[in-house]
């Protein structure tokens, strides 16, 4: 074998994070040793992998093509060494997971993944879906729950489980006291929304076509927990996931809106890199979830 194991993890860590001394620092190396690493490997095969800017290294056609079968590589590896051990359920899996879904799914799904595969160590990673889908693409996530349509070539969306949004207000709003709300009301409100790039604000300006240029929006939040927050405290009206709102709505610390005549309906799914190998943990993970977020 021309090229060794730790050659193919000084690559990969390069093409995360487009610096050697990064790279090398990650590894617990020195940054002559990892520039070593991968000048030995380009000069094995006389091609090149980077294409070098000053500092930052970017991979070029060839390197980009070559990655996903280096990581397919040291996950075999990675697997082969644990079933060895006896251990075939171990291992590390790095999941991904848009706010709404991070914050009321996935956590409980998480717990229960750890009982029930108790050798596995799993990472949990939440953020909005631009950000999420962008580590999937960059191999830094296996498998990610998300909230928001992607479209990236390198990238597969399966679809999970249903959700729908719901207009909310304080008890005290004016709108509380409405049967139904009107394209006017919707105009007339004050709104406190999530960010651009967010799952939740995707499907909020679907949901509102032809109004957004006449929407008063006051406030643009990124945590879910913030807007129902400010919500309460009479800052305006909020419009997020019915499953964020379900204990708010009980306890009647807000009152949901009726919008009858808006479709306020969305699909969560599962994000894949097209070309990673699925290890016996992602597709333990997939399951579990198909099971328990129905």
């Amino acid at each position: 074998m021309r090229h060794s194991l730790r050659q193919l993890e000084v690559f990969l860590a390069i093409a995360r994070v487009e610096s050697v001394s990064q790279a090398a620092e990650a590894l617990g190396m020195s940054q002559s040793a990892a520039s070593g690493s991968l000048l030995d490997l380009e000069r094995q095969f006389s091609v090149q992998l980077f294409e070098r800017a000053g500092k930052r290294l970017k991979l070029n056609e060839l390197g980009r093509s070559v990655r996903p079968r280096a990581e397919a590589v040291l996950e075999h590896a990675a697997e082969f060494e644990r079933a060895m051990e006896s251990r075939s359920d171990t291992g590390p899996l790095r999941i991904g997971a848009t706010m709404t879904i991070g914050n009321y799914l996935a956590v409980p799904l998480l717990a229960r993944f750890r009982r029930q595969y108790p050798g596995t160590s799993p990472t949990l990673v939440i953020a909005n879906t631009e950000e999420i889908a962008r580590q999937v693409a960059n191999f830094e996530l296996d498998v990610a729950l998300v909230e928001g349509e992607v479209e990236h070539p390198e990238l597969e969306l399966t679809r999970w489980r249903d959700d729908d949004l719901v207009v909310f207000c304080a008890p005290d709003d004016r709108l509380a006291k409405k049967r139904a709300l009107t394209d006017d009301d919707l105009r007339q409100a004050t709104w406190i929304v999530r960010e651009h790039g967010s799952g939740t604000r995707q499907a909020f300006d679907r949901a509102m076509r032809g109004l957004l240029p006449d929407l008063q929006i006051a406030l643009t939040l990124q945590q879910t927990e913030a807007i129902k927050s400010a919500v309460e405290g009479g800052l305006g009206v909020g419009c997020v996931s019915r499953l964020a709102l379900e204990t708010a709505f009980k306890n009647g610390t807000l009152r949901p809106c009726r919008v009858p005549h808006r479709d306020f309906r969305r699909q969560f799914f599962f994000l894949l890199h097209k070309r990673k190998q699925q290890s016996q943990a992602i597709a333990r993970w997939l399951d579990l979830c198909r099971d328990g977020g129905a």
